[in-house]
């Protein structure tokens, strides 16, 4: 085999080595991502139970409620337009409470979302990012921002 010809073999078994590492490192990807909606956004999709989904909006007023077992906790989130119910069985963070932003990750079992994580706002100025452009979609943020400038 000529020189040219070994270099050429070398370079096409080095691309294709690479092609193969990255159809994995996608593969591995697609497994772990976690997509965010909505509760509108959640109904209006089909979603696969056994899909990991991360639910944002606010925790609707009056709807936390603890089960007899001290642990497990049902609410509501809210985007002021829809409204999807969540179970989550573990610690809530300090900051859980009505009417403020929260985070939760999870799957959706017959229309209830068994939440196993759930994140909460930390301070008065922090809000995540999707939860933010899902309540300024549901024109619930200018109300908000309104109410706080009366203040």
């Amino acid at each position: 085999m000529k020189r040219k010809h070994r270099r050429l073999s070398f370079v096409a078994l080095a691309l294709l080595a690479l092609g193969a590492a990255v159809a994995l490192v996608m593969a591995a990807f697609e497994e772990n991502i976690v997509f965010f909606f909505s509760p509108t956004e959640m109904g209006q999709k089909e979603v696969d139970p056994t899909q990991r989904l991360r639910l944002g909006g606010l925790v609707e007023e009056g709807s936390i409620t603890k089960a007899a077992d001290g642990v497990t906790v049902q609410f509501v989130v809210t985007d002021t337009v829809n409204t999807i119910p969540v179970e989550f069985r573990g610690i809530l963070p300090d900051l859980f409470r009505e009417g403020q932003g929260v985070v939760c990750e999870g799957r959706l079992i017959n229309g209830v979302f068994k939440a196993d994580e759930v994140l909460a706002k930390h301070d008065e100025n922090y809000m995540p990012p999707e939860v933010a452009q899902a309540l300024k979609d549901a024109e619930h943020w200018k109300e908000k921002m309104q109410d706080s400038k009366a203040e």
